[in-house]
């Protein structure tokens, strides 16, 4: 579990990016950090892994308090994907990339060898095992930096604005993933502002705005208050604002992704699926 306890965090010689955050992030749970620039989303999650150290108030993972526990040992149970890749690629070869960390964590290579290979499978990379990572797109190289995370395996999973530079299959196949990554019993947490892919996940949903929490609650229930999506500088996605404009034919407002709307007018039709 993930624990934070009146979490304050200021950058040297500016005002405060986190006010006083109270949040619980069970083991298991899919959760989707959400808000505008600046509100301090990012910061939140690097706290996570010890790699900010909160100002006031505590951090907990598993049990352990990030102060007293060093960001190369968080970084085992607690693996973070930068929104931009090129802060955390630097092998000569996306394989290499991937091996690097097993290495350190004194894997044997039958053992590096089978995880590099399966994860280059399961996020369509092995056609670019022996490329440079840096000849590759943005939205390739962030599936590298993704993969070079969950090669390892760690037990909580954080990915900063993972569908940057992803067309809609390779959304697809991420939020597939991901959902079998969480099926599997990982702890995941994206930071996004794309409320087409939150809404497609429906994963519990964390509202930040200027540094505090200002809703915690189902994806349909949040990504349905106007309101609140507006202090947060986000809208309804498409599929939600269709079936709020309908909602005076008896369709139900509170439903934001493809599947559930088709379900709810098959009904209002009475139509069998």
């Amino acid at each position: 579990m993930i624990r934070t306890e009146g979490l304050r965090f200021a950058y040297l010689g500016a005002e405060e990016v986190l006010r006083g955050i109270d949040l619980e992030i069970q083991d298991g749970e899919f959760v989707a950090i959400m808000g505008e620039n600046g509100a301090g989303k990012t910061t939140l999650v690097k706290t996570f892994n010890g790699l900010l150290v909160p100002t006031a108030g505590k951090v907990m993972v598993d049990g352990v308090d990030t102060h007293d526990s060093s960001p190369a040992r968080l970084s085992k149970d607690v693996g973070l994907v930068f929104q931009n890749p090129d802060h955390q690629l630097f092998s000569e070869t996306v394989k290499e990339e991937l091996a690097f960390s097993l290495r350190n964590f004194g894997y044997g290579e039958e053992t590096i060898q089978r995880r590099v290979n399966t994860i280059l499978e399961a996020l369509d990379l092995t056609r670019y095992a022996e490329s440079s990572p840096f000849v590759l797109s943005g939205g390739e190289r962030k599936r590298v930096a993704l993969a070079a995370v969950l090669v390892w395996n760690p037990k909580h999973i954080i990915l900063d604005e993972p569908t940057i530079g992803q067309d809609y299959q390779q959304k697809d196949r991420l939020r597939n993933f991901i959902i079998q990554l969480n099926s599997q019993g990982k702890t995941v947490v994206i930071i996004t502002h794309d409320v087409e892919f939150v809404a497609e996940c429906k994963p519990r949903i964390v509202l930040l705005s200027k540094g505090v929490v200002i809703a915690d609650g189902r994806a349909e229930d949040i990504l349905s208050d106007d309101p609140m999506l507006e202090k947060a500088s986000l809208t309804r996605p498409q599929i939600g604002m269709l079936m709020h404009q309908l909602r005076d034919l008896g369709l139900p407002d509170r439903v934001i992704d493809v599947y559930s709307a088709q379900q709810a007018i098959l009904r209002a039709l009475g139509v069998e699926d």
